[in-house]
């Protein structure tokens, strides 16, 4: 009788760790946090980000911008194998570090051209969990650097099969494109042609007629560097073409400072124009009593 209760209990216990057993091959998770100084733009932005990354954690705000090894060790904390890091500077200027913690590598981005889903209020939508296809453009194979970004990019916002917060169904595409040595961001829904929203619904025709529509949100990304580590160590990649929004803003101040000096020498010169006319008239050659 003993036996068999031993017997009994070795193939419940077999059963309970086959259950237990976690299958998963892809256990991404992706820590998301801002830097202090975070504008309502960027925040929103790292709202529809969160939304569509069901296996990103949200953390709280990051008060330092120069330590940023913590990051390796808040990413440890929350049981997470990337990191995202908005770091805003002058409350105008907004860096995205994305991360392979804690051994890298790990990029540093500037990002432009910021259209969040408020703003667009595009027609396209999807379900809120639900996973997503990642489309790259063939440029990312044309270059070292730009196939590190690709793996980067993939392993970031590829969604794992079974992941918390994560529903099984594919219903919108992620789009990385290269444009201009930048990576232009788009995402679209996959709308199916159905009897429900298609008028004269022709199963023959219309069964594999896919179409795509823009839910957004909407960004470039700008590479300044690629590093080998987590948020440090030897720079990989550094990107000759990059001028810094400081130096942008400069030419610009410079631009203003050239017209304004231009007009002012303008006013000088007509001034003493107008002060030479005004002599030239009471000179006694010019008066007509001498020729009387």
């Amino acid at each position: 009788m003993s036996t068999l209760y031993k017997a009994a209990e070795l193939v419940k216990t077999k059963s309970n760790d086959r259950k237990s057993k976690d299958k998963r091959i892809n256990k991404q998770r992706v820590m998301m946090l801002s830097s202090r100084g975070v504008t309502f733009r960027y925040r929103h932005l790292l709202t529809d980000l969160e939304s569509l990354m069901p296996h990103s954690k949200k953390d709280a705000k990051l008060d330092t911008k120069n330590n940023l090894y913590i990051l390796n060790e808040l990413a440890d904390l929350n049981n997470c194998n990337n990191a995202v890091f908005f770091e805003v500077r002058k409350k105008q200027d907004l860096y995205v570090w994305m991360a392979k913690t804690p051994n890298g590598p790990s990029v540093k981005f500037h990002l432009q051209n910021l259209h969040t889903m408020d703003e667009l209020k595009m027609t396209g939508n999807c379900l809120k969990g639900s996973r997503h296809i990642l489309s790259f453009d063939k440029t990312f194979d044309s270059a070292p650097h730009w196939g590190l970004l690709k793996e980067l990019l993939g392993q970031v916002f590829n969604v794992p099969k079974g992941s918390r917060r994560s529903k099984p169904f594919v219903d919108h595409v992620l789009s990385f494109s290269i444009v201009d040595n930048k990576v232009w961001f788009r995402n679209y829904q996959i709308v199916e042609k159905t009897p429900a929203n298609t008028p004269g619904f022709n199963p023959l025709v219309d069964k594999e007629d896919i179409s795509l529509v823009e839910i957004g949100p909407r960004f470039c990304l700008t590479p300044i560097r690629i590093f080998e580590g987590s948020f440090g160590g030897p720079t990989v990649f550094e990107n000759p073409e990059f001028v810094h929004p400081n130096f942008v803003r400069q030419s610009l101040r410079k631009d203003k400072l050239q017209k304004y000096s231009i007009r002012q020498r303008n006013n000088l010169e007509r001034e003493s124009r107008l002060a030479m006319a005004e002599e030239s008239r009471e000179t006694e050659a010019s008066d007509r009593r001498v020729f009387q």
